[in-house]
């Protein structure tokens, strides 16, 4: 069984990330498939999304795993929801940057410390799932030279698309120097709101620009969604019947029907 790494990215905040990689990490796991959540982002939202804490006294972190004062394997923590394990993260991972600033090979970092825990007989996920920091710093590139492919949301708005051209071209960097395998698995339009006219304009740029790679389910702007997080559970099991839920149960669904399509054509 090979693991797949997946990156959940967008350099603009508020756009719906940890969201997805709460939500998707949850649905799937559901379906029985082992997920472990990389919380990549210093405001640790995933983590408390997760009902952990990202406060500055756990020495098991990502920080600590990128510093190199422990392994990932190590810092790999249980959530209250089954087949479901996140490693932390918390504001000391701001400090990353400038602390790594002399090594030539601190992209490689995180890709060296997945490869070699994924390569021990003790990586037994299907899927890795990184929320990545709403910025292209060194974490970003970190994630998308470790990942096989990228989820990207995108929220229904005014200038969503221009942002993309941006990440499309550091993707495309990355791609030349530091990892050829890195594809786009698909973009999810999130926030949307059906009265609103500009949403269904932006998907319609979307879906004619990016055609298929866009998913079908697109997320809609709800009020439970952005509760839940504040509780520490994942809205599929805050309120698994209210609109938001139900998105990303299709998404979910939508997103390993795509998987086994891909498989079966390589």
């Amino acid at each position: 069984m090979k693991t797949k790494i997946i990156s959940v990215i967008n350099q603009k905040g508020g756009v719906g990330k940890t969201t997805t990689v709460i939500n998707l990490a949850s649905g799937l796991s559901a379906r029985q498939k082992k997920i472990l959540v990389i919380d990549l982002d210093p405001q640790g939202n995933a983590t408390t999304g997760l009902g952990l804490s990202n406060n500055e006294s756990s020495v098991k972190t990502i920080y600590s795993v990128l510093n190199g004062s422990c392994k990932i394997f190590d810092a790999i923590q249980k959530t209250k929801f089954e087949n479901l394990d996140i490693v932390t993260s918390n504001v000391d991972l701001s400090g990353l940057e400038v602390e790594t600033a002399s090594d030539a090979h601190r992209a490689l970092i995180l890709k060296d410390e997945l490869t070699s825990y994924l390569n021990d007989s003790r990586g037994l996920y299907t899927h890795i799932l990184i929320d990545c920091p709403p910025s292209l710093s060194l974490l970003t590139v970190m994630a998308l030279v470790s990942s096989n492919s990228l989820i990207v949301p995108l929220q229904t708005e005014f200038f969503a698309l221009e942002g993309l051209t941006q990440l499309i071209k550091t993707i495309e960097r990355i791609k030349n120097n530091l990892n050829t395998k890195l594809d786009i698995e698909g973009i999810l339009l999130t926030m949307y709101d059906k009265r609103n006219k500009l949403s269904s304009q932006v998907e319609k740029e979307a879906r004619d620009y990016f055609k298929e790679k866009v998913y079908k389910t697109v997320i809609p702007r709800n009020v439970r969604l952005s509760e839940a997080p504040s509780h520490g559970i994942p809205v599929l099991i805050y309120d698994k019947n209210c609109p938001g839920s139900k998105s990303y149960y299709s998404f979910t669904e939508e997103f390993l029907d795509r998987e086994k399509i891909l498989e079966s054509a390589a």
